[in-house]
């Protein structure tokens, strides 16, 4: 999925409106997951100059870098932290770890040949599903609109439960971010 469908999953199932913040730490576990990515991709393509098909097709299956997403994509380490939350009855950590865990969950059945190893310690196993979010030779023209419909509805529900200015042009500014990733990949491939 792309980090801002991620980012309002996460908001409408943890965020509260009357917590600020719970509302952040549900924000911040949904984007820790896609967060080194984003790191490692900006700092190769950006300060180091590395043509992104490189990074993408290279540097993003290094050993290196597998090595990050191991623990930040890691299954067990979300649900420890969402099960520890609830358990000492601590919101923010349980909106933190509940929304990496939905991170990661959803995002395993969406990456064909470009998963993350989820099942870290225990084993470096990547699921190659057979649909993909973002590529076409497995089924990303169904699959992007759905994700795009579902992030919007989940859109509308956020802005009838947060009422506040500032919380609505954040939700309009996440709405407009989930409609640019095609934009933004074909810019990003195209150099």
């Amino acid at each position: 999925m792309n980090t801002p469908a991620h980012l309002i999953i996460g908001a409408a199932a943890f965020a509260r409106p009357d917590a600020w913040r719970v509302t952040a730490a549900a924000l911040a576990g949904a984007l820790v997951p896609d967060l080194s990515l984003w790191l490692l991709s900006a700092h190769a393509l950006y300060v180091q100059g590395i043509a992104p098909r490189i990074v993408f097709d290279q540097l993003y299956f290094s050993e290196s870098w597998q090595a990050v997403f191991r623990i930040d994509n890691a299954i067990l380490l979300w649900g420890l932290l969402f099960g520890a939350g609830a358990w000492l009855r601590r919101d923010a950590l349980t909106a933190f770890g509940g929304a990496g865990l939905l991170h990661v969950l959803t995002d395993l059945p969406l990456h064909h040949d470009d998963g993350r190893p989820h099942f870290w310690p225990f084993s470096d196993h990547v699921v190659r599903s057979p649909v993909s979010y973002w590529d076409d030779a497995h089924h990303a023209a169904l699959v992007g609109p759905v994700e795009g419909v579902l992030a919007l509805a989940l859109c509308v529900l956020l802005w009838r439960r947060f009422r506040g200015a500032g919380a609505r042009a954040l939700i309009a500014l996440a709405a407009l971010a989930e409609m640019l990733p095609t934009l933004f990949w074909r810019l990003v491939f195209s150099a």
